[in-house]
């Protein structure tokens, strides 16, 4: 297991940075690139993880992958929708998005397709996506009976017509639906129960169904229609830098009174998490914003916030670590699908907050973060979660003797991390 150990700055942190290319869009765009006929290049993509899963994955499929990691370049020669017959075994890892997507997509298929992952991935709860294929036409279930993976698909193509899926767990289940929903037999139509939660990742979900020729209809995220059949069109498609570990480089301008500004992202991204940045406009931070990119210039001290982050849940852990450097206290509402995630994220940013001496009360959906007098170090645990480590790396700027236990878990999204981390702060 190993460990990295953060050195304090001194003084502001000034400096421009990329982040790797966004997760989010890297899957979604594999999977309309999987499913086309014809090839297409992906620009700017995630080099981690979860990519090499999803990669993998649509080779099983019956694509042509060809992925040069160093340029960020995928080459994909699609299935145009007839994929490889299964019996298909396919791992995922603890990749959330590449089991949800790619459940869905294997009812596009003929034949028995298993989907399995991690340890972690055993416990995450997909049944709500079950039980929506189950109404348009496939058989799907969960092995073990408990409503989450391993995950059998016993499939004759995808066919169609009106579900009702739950939009309260996890906006995973209604982007894998559409993803997939081009190629159905028939029209497909997706009402929600209850409220979305994380909206802008449906919103991704819908513009890069356009950018590859398949219109969505979204009628204020109640009801969802796509046509069908429809086709993607293979093309070429830029990657964004990825939004959420962007907040990671503009937290470090917030905490040390700096400015950095993250290339790459602007104000209109798909991603919603680059609202993250109005966040630190109320801890007291100034943004600039420019074609170029997006500067977050930090203030000399740090306001507590009360903000709802079900829209960018993600960013939760970024704000929690942050807290402990602000006046006042910081709450962070509305946020109860962190339970579900690589962890309980609730769960372990209390623990670990608390190490540092901060006061936290802990709900079911929400965190209350009390920042201590005197910022103490600690040996911050990961739990096997990329963003637990990302993010309280940032408590290191601030405070001595901070490590982080298990780093290498960050290899699911952004393996060279720390060291762009060091890089930026100078050390």
């Amino acid at each position: 297991m190993a460990t990295e150990t953060i050195q304090p700055v001194v003084g502001p942190v000034v400096g421009r940075i990329r982040p790797v290319g966004s997760k989010s869009l890297t899957n979604r765009a594999l999977v309309a690139a999987g499913l086309a006929a014809g090839r297409s290049t992906l620009e700017g993509c995630l080099a981690g993880d979860d990519t090499r899963h999803m990669a993998e994955a649509w080779r099983q499929l019956g694509a042509t992958v060809q992925w040069d990691e160093a340029s960020g370049r995928i080459v994909v020669t699609g299935t145009g929708g007839r994929l490889a017959p299964g019996p298909r075994e396919l791992f995922v890892g603890n990749a959330g998005t590449a089991m949800r997507f790619l459940t869905a997509v294997a009812a596009v298929g003929h034949g028995r397709y298993r989907l399995d992952g991690v340890p972690r991935m055993r416990e995450r709860p997909i049944e709500d996506l079950l039980v929506a294929l189950r109404a348009l036409g496939v058989s799907a279930v969960s092995e073990t009976g408990n409503g989450c993976p391993p995950v059998l698909v016993e499939a004759g193509g995808l066919g169609g017509g009106r579900v009702t899926v739950s939009g309260r767990i996890s906006s995973q289940y209604l982007s894998g639906l559409l993803l997939a929903a081009p190629y159905a037999a028939r029209d497909v139509e997706i009402v929600i129960d209850g409220d979305l939660v994380s909206k802008p990742y449906a919103d991704m979900t819908c513009r890069l169904m356009a950018d590859f020729g398949v219109e969505v209809e979204n009628e204020e995220y109640r009801r969802f229609y796509v046509v069908a059949p429809s086709r993607y069109v293979a093309r070429t498609y830029a990657v964004e830098p990825d939004a959420t570990a962007a907040t990671y480089f503009w937290a470090v301008a917030a905490m040390t009174g700096g400015s950095v500004t993250v290339e790459g992202l602007t104000a209109d991204s798909a991603q919603g998490d680059v609202a993250f940045v109005h966040v630190l406009e109320q801890m007291g931070c100034r943004v600039e914003s420019s074609p170029e990119g997006l500067t977050v210039h930090g203030p000399a001290r740090l306001r507590g916030v009360t903000v709802d982050l079900n829209a960018m849940p993600d960013t939760a852990l970024t704000l929690a670590v942050l807290a402990l450097a602000a006046d006042g206290p910081t709450c962070i509402r509305n946020v109860a699908n962190l339970r579900v995630k690589e962890t309980d994220r609730l769960a372990a940013l209390a623990a670990e907050l608390r190490k540092f001496g901060a006061a936290v009360d802990e709900a079911a959906d929400s965190l209350t973060i009390r920042p201590p007098a005197i910022l103490r170090g600690a040996a911050v645990a990961t739990y096997d979660d990329h963003r637990m480590a990302m993010s309280f790396a940032l408590a290191g700027l601030k405070a001595p003797g901070v490590s982080i236990v298990g780093a290498e878990c960050v290899s699911k999204t952004f393996p060279d991390y720390f060291a762009r981390l060091r890089n930026l702060v100078g050390a």
